[in-house]
């Protein structure tokens, strides 16, 4: 798989997050004070060094994560891979950055990810999709994100134009479709280039196999 992050400010970046989360867990099965305190200890110290490494807020980072009676899993992103019949790919202008993205967002609870994909992209571009084929699962660390505290697994689910019109929502400022060689600038939060160039490969190759790592 290529396209190792290399965004990230800190080369220990991916271990203060795995550190976290293994001292998140040991409060989750903690059996006296002393364990508590000190699985409590390092979560604390790792959020001052997430801080330092990557400058997000320490109460944005305190707010990131699950409580500490919770099992700590990663966060789930569900992208929609839409071409029109010139093989242009659809894209949304997100109002948070004023930067492009493939549809989608975070999971809801409740929904498949087929389900979250339909309703994803219906609520951001206007469009009514059928899902087809899920092209990749993939962990966000291995692609050229910014820096974020906790792990993300992405979906990315091909899907076909079924009904519905382009229409700009309150967290969508655009929708466009872009050829592989005209791309606009990126939410690089929300798709990289890499990826952008994965899910072209799958225009190029319908047979190609599902992408996991």
């Amino acid at each position: 798989m290529s396209g190792r992050n290399t965004s990230a400010p800190h080369p220990f970046y991916e271990y203060l997050k795995r550190i976290r989360a293994l001292a998140h867990i040991g409060l989750v099965y903690a059996e006296n004070e002393y364990q508590i305190e000190r699985n409590q200890e390092i979560i604390d110290l790792t959020h001052d060094m997430i801080n330092q490494v990557t400058n997000i807020p320490l109460n944005q980072i305190e707010g990131y994560f699950a409580k500490p009676t919770e099992y700590i899993t990663p966060k789930v992103d569900v992208r929609a891979v839409i071409f029109d019949q010139d093989g242009k790919l659809l894209m949304v202008r997100e109002r948070a950055d004023g930067r492009w993205a493939l549809p989608g967002g975070w999971a809801d609870v409740g929904l498949s990810p087929k389900e979250c994909v339909v309703k994803e992209t219906a609520e951001e571009t206007g469009y009514e999709v059928a899902p087809k084929k899920l092209l990749a699962i993939v962990d966000a660390k291995y692609f050229n994100h910014p820096p974020q505290p906790h792990s993300i697994y992405k979906f990315f689910i091909q899907c076909e134009l079924t009904g519905g019109e382009a229409q700009n929502t309150h967290d969508i400022l655009e929708v466009g479709f872009f050829s592989r060689d005209a791309m606009p600038p990126l939410s690089l939060e929300r798709n990289s280039q890499d990826q952008i160039d994965m899910v072209f490969a799958y225009y190029d190759d319908p047979a190609k196999q599902v992408t996991y790592n």
